[in-house]
């Protein structure tokens, strides 16, 4: 009897902090898989980078498999079984191997079985998105993982085309299930209906159902199985994580992808899941590589809070890779590795909480789920205005607050239209026992208008405004609300219908005592306008107006506003996170860059009771020197390249 080859161990997800993604997204010209792929291929992979995982093409969302499944829809040709060459090599090297696979998004299985398809409002059979309140979950998604785990020894999948691809459910089941929990007898079909707010939910929590079942499913069959289903509980499904997926993961975008990591990697750290985020290693309409300084810009984004990186590579038709392209990767992997100790893990200090609320989210969304935070521009434009003024900030959500609200010193709701009551309770509470809480907008201030002491003249408008502060002018053309300003409260800037400081003003915001703490508001709306224009004189208002709420942050740094300070802790450690955000990779006509101006000189200050026994400078190890007095430490970082971490014991 031959012996079973015994492998080096493989790392769990939740250990792993470099990763390769592969995928392809098998078509019907795809006739020879597996022509060039190798051994030696694979190997090299893993020689030049050292992942400590790769995840490969196994199924996209046009539904063909890139292996010769017997339960799925196998690509039109093989050479050679491709996948069992990336398991080998993989398992020898002790890297953990995922598979890409297409979940929701199928259009090879609604081809074979229509009737396992969502259907439209007009009550179309849809052509790519299955029914998850139907049998594709049980009947192809749950067997072809069991064959990739038990015939391929596969450590996991990355599912994608999941909460993203998701969309409402009219089929004649579903409205029947619908009515009979509801009690609802009208359908509602369009935004404007009655009841379409209720319909929405229960096909959400349909999707949660399809997820908590095969994710349980797959766990019974085989507990080291390790799902990841992309996007779900980030932005795009913003709630808690109560299904048991071992890793949280998203694909975050390819354009000005330094923003979009922004805003998801300060989302997941308090989700209570291990997570990465996966940048595309190629951008624009021609599918030009980026430089490995471009996307070691965008990993510092990720490793700054804590989280694990991925690139996601193409592979050939065949599913071959481009070799020319690991290069760049063992680069980027490198980068990484000398800021793992450093990083990985690292749990943020409460500083500014910006609130996502999910509550708010799904009223506010046309779709069941969000795609790439396409329904988030607010929310980007106020973190960048926070962001580029130096604030440490976390992306909170309703449950991440439960019991600890009082540990931020500011809390900010972005702009949102409605929060739940207990919410809105316990933030009032927060705000009477010393919190200081900053609405952002008229929508948001309207559920405070007592606690700001402001009465609202008027409805709000949109029109266009001159944002005057400290002796300078800026347009923005928003929401803006006309109000009174009672007494015990205190404007803060104005409005004016000209470019200059005369005639009919209205307060741009206000600030008020409640109980022990603090709450402002701006009476206009501030994130679309600052992402679609950004202005010095909006970003320092906004910085003024936080600072006045938050004087003494534990962490001021000066010298550039392309600079992004993260506050964390590590092994009892405080690591505080610099990134150079500087270039053009908010510049939608350059896809790609190869050169970061660095920044610097940069003056730091530190608040801290104790005066520290040591300040380096990693991943250089340089010891700082610094300053101590009055309960502050101050010292000086010349030059920031890309990213840099203060480390205090």
């Amino acid at each position: 009897m031959a012996r079973k080859k015994k492998y080096p161990k493989r790392l769990k997800r939740s250990e792993s902090f470099v990763g390769i993604h592969f995928d392809l997204h098998v078509s019907d010209d795809c006739t020879e898989i597996g022509k060039n792929v190798t051994r030696r291929m694979v190997q090299d992979i893993i020689d030049q980078v050292r992942p400590d995982y790769i995840q490969c093409d196994c199924k996209g969302h046009r539904g063909l498999s890139s292996y010769p499944t017997k339960v799925g829809s196998p690509a039109p040709g093989f050479v050679r079984d491709q996948l069992k060459i990336w398991r080998d090599v993989t398992a020898e090297n002790g890297v953990a191997l995922f598979m890409h696979y297409s979940g929701v998004y199928d259009a090879e299985a609604l081809r074979r079985h229509p009737s396992w398809a969502r259907v439209d409002a007009q009550g179309k059979r849809d052509k790519k998105i299955t029914s998850v309140f139907g049998p594709y979950v049980d009947k192809l998604l749950i067997p072809q993982f069991k064959e990739l785990s038990d015939e391929y020894g596969i450590d996991g999948v990355w599912c994608d085309g999941e909460c993203w691809a998701t969309e409402p459910d009219w089929s004649e089941k579903v409205i029947k299930a619908f009515q009979n929990q509801t009690g609802i007898r009208s359908v509602p079909r369009k935004p404007e209906d009655p009841y379409y707010f209720e319909f929405m939910e229960f096909c959400r929590e349909g999707f949660r159902r399809y997820l908590d079942h095969y994710v349980t499913e797959m766990h019974k069959h085989n507990p080291d199985f390790q799902i990841a289903s992309n996007w779900a509980y980030t932005s795009f499904m913003p709630e808690p994580a109560t299904i048991n997926v071992d890793y949280i993961s998203g694909d975050y975008s390819p354009q000005d992808s330094i923003n979009t990591a922004r805003l998801e990697a300060r989302c997941l750290p308090r989700q209570g899941k291990p997570w990465d985020l996966m940048a595309w290693s190629f951008a624009g309409l021609a599918l030009s590589t980026k430089s490995a300084v471009q996307l070691q810009q965008e990993a510092a984004v990720t490793l700054s809070a804590g989280g694990g990186f991925q690139a996601y590579f193409r592979q050939k038709n065949d599913c071959s890779i481009y070799d020319g392209q690991m290069n760049v990767m063992a680069e980027v992997a490198k980068f990484c590795r000398a800021r793992q100790k450093v990083c990985h893990h690292a749990q943020a200090v409460p500083q500014v909480g910006l609130i996502m609320s999910g509550k708010a989210f799904y009223r506010k969304i046309p779709k069941l789920f969000s795609f790439w935070e396409d329904q988030l521009t607010e929310m980007h434009g106020i973190l960048e205005g926070l962001l580029e003024s130096q604030h440490s900030v976390e992306v909170l959500m309703e449950h991440h607050l439960a019991g600890r609200m009082d540990e931020y010193p500011l809390l900010v709701v972005p702009e949102w239209e409605y929060l739940g009551p207990e919410f809105k309770r316990d933030l009032r509470e927060y705000v009477r026992s010393g919190g200081n809480l900053l609405l952002i907008g008229p929508k948001a201030a309207a559920m405070f208008k007592k606690e700001l002491r402001v009465r609202f003249i008027g409805k709000a408008e949109d029109n266009t405004r001159y944002l005057e502060y400290d002796g300078c002018m800026a347009c923005v053309k928003t929401l803006s609300q006309r109000v009174r300003i009672k007494s015990g409260a205190k404007p803060f800037g104005g409005l004016y219908p000209r470019s200059e400081p005369r005639g009919n003003t209205q307060a741009a915001a206000s600030i008020a005592r409640c109980g022990k703490g603090r709450i402002a508001a701006t009476y206009f709306n501030f994130g679309e306008p600052y992402v679609v224009g950004a202005t010095v004189t909006a970003r320092r208002f906004l910085d003024a107006l936080v600072r006045e709420l938050f004087p003494s942050p534990m962490v001021e740094v000066t010298g550039s506003k392309y600079v992004d300070v993260a506050v964390n802790r590590i092994d009892g450690k405080l690591a505080i996170n610099l990134v150079n955000t500087a270039g053009p990779h908010h510049d939608r006509t350059i896809s790609v860059f190869d050169e970061i101006p660095p920044i610097g000189p940069l003056g730091v200050t530190i608040r801290t009771e104790n005066r520290p026994k040591k300040i380096t400078l990693e991943p250089a190890g340089t010891e700082m020197p610094f300053i101590f007095s009055n309960g502050a430490a101050k010292l000086e970082v010349p030059r920031l390249e890309i990213h840099d971490i203060i480390v205090v014991e």
